[in-house]
């Protein structure tokens, strides 16, 4: 087995913030801004919506990649994370895969979930 670092690196941060930015500002116009706060080997993201509103919406588990993160949603009515798999059925993919993910369901856009078609 691979050692995978107990925190990711500060490129690999500085990384995943530029990534789940730029992606906030293609698909999810109902979010103002992302709060992202590192703690060890755990990312946590908030989402914060254009009337002010904070939105707990995941955390990240870092897998010793950028591309390669382990996802939990929060759970609104226990105040609480919990490890789950992405709509591709895998429970680790790209922060982008997680923030589609919880946006989905907190933002209410089960479209989010589905993948166009390639052909």
């Amino acid at each position: 087995m691979a050692f995978v670092p107990a925190t990711p690196p500060d490129s690999t941060k500085r990384s995943l913030r530029s990534r789940l930015i730029t992606r906030t500002r293609e698909r999810w116009p109902d979010l103002a801004d992302l709060t992202i706060r590192h703690r060890g080997q755990f990312v946590y993201v908030d989402g914060e919506l254009r009337d002010g509103t904070t939105l707990p919406l995941f955390r990240l588990r870092y897998g010793g990649s950028a591309n390669s993160w382990g996802f939990a949603i929060h759970l609104a009515g226990r105040d609480s994370y919990e490890d789950a798999a992405l709509p591709s059925g895998y429970p680790v993919d790209t922060p982008e895969e997680a923030l589609d993910c919880a946006c989905g369901l907190y933002l209410n856009d089960p479209t989010a979930w589905t993948k166009p078609p390639t052909n």
